[in-house]
Parts: structure tokens; C-alpha cells; sequence
């Protein structure tokens, strides 16, 4: 397999496993052990966070009529400052602990135990809060979102720095826990992601003192562009799905998942 079709099936995963609550880290640890790239680590390090960055700009093509503040209408200017207000009040949170322990996640946590656990452990929950607990769902529209909702599911979000959790399924199933209504959490998860994962790629390039060959830069240049445009796909898919459906199938998936990590890693 030549690097190239590695880098565009890397994008492919991240764009697809980004916005699924299934753990992109788990699906790039596993692809990476079987297909690895031939690049460096510190490089694959930066390239697994940067290519995100494809994911980011497919949610702002898909929402840009909500999220672009500057326009003629005052009452959707308004709209618009308001929900990027909600937006940083709910990335502050994972922000603050993403910039504390960065370099503890990267050293100790980003191994295959601590992914496996995370896959299965969630998993589970996923399916123990769908089919077991029935939450009271008391906000139906962005404009409902308080900023004490978005403080809450911010939190939320702070648990998918543990790597093999998902950061959108955290942040859905905090908004279920709050009282937010599944589609209106899955697309708030969406514009929660542009200035986390914005932050988290700038910060990765900055550290890496983008000392990178020219290969390099094309492989993320590309790894980019694929996830983009799969993420256009993904993200119209999520928000069919969650209208009429649960997460327990994800739950599942995250289990077998998780135990294939633990028979590849233990048995290799």
C-alpha cells in the first residue's frame, strides 16, 4: 500500500469516526499499528490532530448561514453572537484542561489500555443511559441553549481528552443528560468542535515548530482535504440519524471495538 492511499484512508477515518461517537482515536491507533505511515512519530503525532482540521471547516461550510454573525439582519446578527457566546462558554472547559494537561495525555494516557477501557466503558454507558434512563428534554431549539447548558455539556466534552472516548458522543449524551433535545445537541456538538479542535491543531503545529519536509506537508495537506469532504457527508448523515434513533447501536460497536484493540495489542 503506498503512503499516499494510507494518508487518504487516515482521512476517510477521521472523517467519518470524528463525528460518530465511536472514537476516532481508537480507529487511527488500530490503522496505524497495521498500516503504518512512514514518517516519523512526532510528525504522526501532529498529523493525527491536524487533519481535524479538514472536519472543522466541513461544519462551517454546512452551517455557515447560522454561524456567520456579520449580515444586514439585526435579530440574526443577533442569533449568531449569541450562539458563538454559547459556543466559548462550552469550549472553555476542555480548552483549560487540554492547555494543563496536554503533555500528560500525550505521555501517559494515549495507549492502547486506556483506549481499550475507554471504548468499552462508554460503550457500555451508552447503552445503560438509552435503554434504561429517561431524561426530561425541556430545550428543543439553539435559542434555548442557556449558557449554564453550555457551561454543562462543556464539561462533558472535557472527558474526551481521555483518548478513546469521543468527543461528540460526550457532548450529545451530556446535552440528553441536561435536557437538550438530541438534534439540537448534535448540531451545537458541531460548532462546540470549531474552536477545540481549532485550538488543539494550532497548538500541536506551534509545539511542533512546523519543521516538517515537503512530503510531510502534503500528506497533511491531503489527509485534510479528504477528511472534509467525507465530513460533509458524515455530519448530514448524524442528524438524519439521531432524529429517530438512539446511540445503543454505537454502544455495541463500541464494545466489539474495544475488545478487538485489546486481542490485537495483547496477541500481535
Amino acid at each position: 500500500m503506498t503512503e499516499m492511499i494510507k494518508v487518504f484512508l487516515l482521512g476517510i477515518i477521521q472523517g467519518i469516526t470524528e463525528w460518530l461517537p465511536i472514537s476516532s482515536t481508537g480507529h487511527m491507533l488500530l490503522f496505524d499499528e497495521l498500516f503504518p505511515l512512514k514518517a516519523s512519530p512526532a510528525f504522526m503525532s501532529v498529523f493525527m490532530v491536524v487533519i481535524q482540521l479538514g472536519s472543522i471547516l466541513a461544519v462551517v461550510v454546512l452551517y455557515f448561514s447560522k454561524l456567520w454573525p456579520f449580515r444586514k439582519d439585526r435579530s440574526e446578527m443577533k442569533k449568531s453572537f449569541t450562539l458563538w457566546g454559547k459556543v466559548l462558554i462550552a469550549s472553555v472547559p476542555a480548552a483549560v484542561a487540554g492547555l494543563l494537561f496536554d503533555d500528560l495525555i500525550d505521555s501517559k494516557l494515549s495507549t492502547w489500555p486506556v483506549i481499550a477501557a475507554a471504548l468499552i466503558i462508554y460503550g457500555v454507558l451508552y447503552i445503560v443511559l438509552e435503554k434504561k434512563v429517561n431524561f426530561r428534554i425541556r430545550v428543543r431549539s439553539l435559542e434555548e441553549i442557556t449558557p449554564l447548558d453550555a457551561l454543562k455539556i462543556g464539561a462533558f466534552q472535557m472527558l474526551a481528552l481521555i483518548p478513546g472516548t469521543s468527543r461528540s458522543g460526550s457532548t450529545i449524551l451530556g446535552g440528553i443528560i441536561t435536557g437538550v433535545s438530541r438534534p439540537v445537541v448534535a448540531e451545537f456538538s458541531f460548532f462546540m468542535a470549531i474552536p477545540v479542535m481549532a485550538g488543539a491543531s494550532l497548538l500541536r503545529l506551534v509545539k511542533s515548530g512546523l519543521d516538517f519536509t515537503m512530503t510531510e506537508w502534503v500528506y497533511l495537506g491531503a489527509g485534510s482535504v479528504v477528511a472534509f469532504a467525507v465530513s460533509l457527508v458524515v455530519i448530514r448523515a448524524l442528524v438524519r440519524y439521531v432524529r429517530e434513533h438512539d446511540f445503543s447501536v454505537f454502544g455495541i460497536y463500541r464494545i466489539i471495538l474495544g475488545v478487538v484493540v485489546v486481542l490485537f495489542f495483547s496477541f500481535r
